[in-house]
């Protein structure tokens, strides 16, 4: 379980989208750079259309209950994992107990954060995206607690 301390502006889980639904009027969603969900999934060893948190302009603090490992990729910002700041672009182990932090986006707009295993939310029509625009999948991140499905942790890469 990953337990959201703060949101962030806004932050949303999203994969790869529902393509293909148009002429049912569902909107494709999906995370906007998939290029940059694609890198943190390969990073953290996910397939690359795992669930991961898209940020927009700063990131959310997120205490894991459980050892993960996680990955930044996209918009450039300041990651810190417990007392240590990072860059995006490798991947991490966080301890059980830790908080991760992402930072206001310094080039770019939106940064990805992937956990090895992926977001566990429910698929509606096949995709764990939020449409903002439609409402499908889950809202964007409240103060509450986010599953994870990692199995146990292994060595980052």
């Amino acid at each position: 379980m990953i337990v959201v301390v703060a949101p962030g502006p806004l932050t949303t889980v999203q994969d790869l989208g529902r393509p293909g639904l148009a002429s049912l009027g569902v909107p494709p969603a999906g995370a906007v750079d998939r290029a940059a969900l694609r890198a943190a999934n390969r990073l953290v060893g996910n397939a690359a259309d795992a669930a991961g948190l898209e940020t927009t302009l700063a990131g959310p603090t997120l205490r894991f209950e459980s050892d993960a490992v996680v990955a930044v990729a996209g918009g450039r910002c300041e990651v810190v994992v417990g007392e240590v700041v990072l860059g995006a672009g490798c991947a991490v182990t966080v301890r059980r107990g830790e908080q991760v932090r992402l930072g206001p986006v310094t080039a770019g707009l939106r940064s990805y954060l992937a956990v090895r295993g992926g977001i566990d939310v429910p698929p509606v029509l096949g995709s764990r995206s939020t449409c903002t625009l439609s409402g499908l999948g889950p809202a964007p991140l409240p103060r509450s607690r986010t599953r994870s499905a990692a199995g146990p942790p292994r060595p980052a890469a």
